[in-house]
């Protein structure tokens, strides 16, 4: 429900930010019977405008299957595409990498999702939920944190109290600033360019990822707007100052810039909607939590797109967290405290720093044109599709299933 009255709001958990994984938290948290509070300085018709905005995000299986237990999933309807197959391809050579969902008995690999689509389906959750008071557009005036809990006070007059305040307010976050908590940060010096075409050849729910020495190119399969499959999302990555140039250039050559890329497996290819660019970089948090505060998504953590996971390393933190914190409920523990919120942070931060590593290192690796590495690579690519027990593993990491999971990541009930 929405409450923008000037009274003071009493719940259990304060949540900064309704994005994705901050309104996936809060829908999760509201299930068990916590009361939570749902900021966001963004009005929520803005967010779930009904217009494609060409932005689009890729959920991994093991992610989908708690959308899917916390009841966002059922929203979507028919508005997401399974990725049935990934090809991985270095620049021009003819040594491939090849995942295939059969090979793991599964009904896909991922799914993708406009963002439009996955907000509209968390506020159709959110909606009537009598757990989440829902407090936008407004701000964070002030916020005070203490032995005695969490005390917020909202540009537009309201209050909200509760035990725990969550920064779920994404790269540039002021929760975690208002912390003091430092980041360790560095620039790719790449922007991803991402857009959306249309293409004569149906995508058969088959996701690219073509290395190029700039960066990789990813063309990622959507649902049409009357469920066809000849609608794709691109992330194209170029290095900052040629990307500069190329988002300035006349649109036939912006067109063929981009057919050079594009190839053409897939037909003569029709921009749609506009075209978004991004400025790369790697961002990590010394800690994710602090007194009475805990960090999720991008707050924490911001890795490079080159694996499609940076959303799913949020829905992760989403699953770990609700986990701990309905376990502290049950017990009658503080879920703001100290030791509950400290069991977030050591089950998250293994799992945080090996995909910051992979991604950092994939980038560095394939982000070059250097002949003894691009040789070792392509053997790489090679050995990997032909050896069918790492292969596997390495699908199943894709997918989200490797590791200590929560509760929901495995599609049970919290």
């Amino acid at each position: 429900m929405t409450d923008n009255d000037q009274v003071i709001h009493k719940t259990d958990v304060l949540i900064v930010g309704s994005g994705m994984v901050g309104s996936s938290l809060a829908i999760a948290l509201s299930n068990v019977g916590l009361r939570v509070a749902l900021v966001d300085q963004v009005d929520p018709l803005v967010q779930t405008g009904g217009e494609f905005d060409g932005r689009a995000s890729a959920i991994a299986a093991t992610p989908q299957k708690m959308l899917n237990q916390i009841g966002i999933w059922r929203h979507l309807g028919k508005n997401f595409s399974p990725i049935e197959d990934i090809r991985v391809v270095d620049a021009e050579s003819s040594l491939f990498l090849h995942y295939n969902y059969e090979d793991v008995l599964c009904e896909a690999l991922g799914f993708m999702v406009e963002n439009r689509h996955f907000r509209q389906a968390c506020r159709a959750q959110i909606q009537n939920n009598k757990n989440i008071i829902f407090l936008a557009p407004t701000k964070i005036n002030q916020i005070l944190r203490g032995v005695g809990g969490v005390h917020a006070f909202l540009t537009n007059g309201a209050q909200v109290k509760s035990s725990l305040v969550i920064g779920a307010d994404g790269k540039g976050s002021k929760i975690r600033e208002s912390a003091g908590i430092d980041c360790t940060t560095w620039s790719y010096h790449q922007t991803a360019i991402v857009l959306t075409v249309d293409h004569a050849v149906p995508h058969h729910n088959i996701a690219y990822e073509h290395f190029l020495p700039a960066g990789p190119f990813a063309i990622l399969p959507l649902r049409g707007e009357r469920g066809e499959k000849n609608r794709s999302s691109i992330v194209w990555t170029e290095k900052f100052n040629l990307a500069e140039k190329i988002l300035n250039l006349s649109d036939n050559d912006f067109t063929s810039e981009f057919k050079r890329r594009f190839g053409d497996h897939l037909g003569d290819p029709t921009f749609v909607g506009p075209r978004w660019a991004y400025p790369l970089s790697l961002q990590y948090t010394e800690t994710c939590i602090s007194e009475r505060l805990a960090l999720i998504g991008d707050a924490a953590h911001v890795i490079h797109p080159i694996a499609g996971q940076g959303l799913n390393l949020g829905l992760r933190d989403v699953a770990a967290l609700a986990e701990v914190l309905t376990d502290a409920k049950r017990l009658g523990l503080d879920i703001g405290s100290t030791g509950v919120l400290e069991k977030y942070q050591k089950w998250r931060r293994f799992d945080s720093s090996v995909m910051l590593a992979m991604t950092d290192g994939l980038n560095r690796l394939f982000s070059n044109d250097i002949s003894p590495i691009k040789a070792v690579r392509d053997f790489g690519l090679a050995t990997i599709n032909k050896a069918n027990p790492l292969k596997k593993f390495f699908m199943l990491h894709a997918m989200g299933s490797v590791g200590d999971l929560p509760r929901l990541l495995k599609g049970e009930a919290l």
